[in-house]
């Protein structure tokens, strides 16, 4: 099992509901993205868009993928927010979970996204959102190692 599965119990959902299993092998090899947004949040609203751009032109050509992990005060709020975006997620209920990967990562506001190598765990970047929003916005030096 890769670290990004460890790191999720082994699974997260699509769009659909539907159970991801990270060991898979398409997401070896991959960095993934670890989004932590809510919806109440305007500047979270104003990066959100900008994400969704950089991940549908540079997904997959740069082998990356998105966990969207939500701070969102009730569900209704959660699937409004997610139904915009074209990628993964922790399921809401995962508050416990949301919980233990903030502090894992010293999350201290949102949005925040940083980036992980999928096989390994380890953190690539700590800041990929200032890289999307102004210094790399076409993403020539993804990953951005820190």
């Amino acid at each position: 099992m890769t670290s990004i599965a460890k790191l999720f119990d082994g699974y997260i959902v699509n769009k659909s509901n539907e159970n991801v299993y990270l060991s898979d092998e398409k997401y070896k090899g991959k960095v993934f993205g670890l989004y932590f947004s809510a919806h109440w949040c305007p500047p979270c609203r104003g990066f959100t868009p900008m994400l969704i751009e950089f991940y549908k032109n540079h997904g997959k050509e740069k082998n990356f993928e998105i966990i969207f992990i939500s701070s969102d005060r009730d569900e209704k709020a959660f699937n409004e927010y997610f139904k915009e975006m074209p990628w993964l997620t922790l399921r809401y209920s995962e508050r416990k979970k949301k919980e233990e990967l903030g502090k894992r990562f010293h999350i201290t506001g949102i949005p925040t996204l940083m980036l992980l190598d999928g096989d390994s765990g380890d953190v690539i970047c700590k800041d990929a959102r200032d890289n999307i929003q102004h210094r790399d916005t076409r993403g020539d030096f993804f990953p951005w190692k820190s």
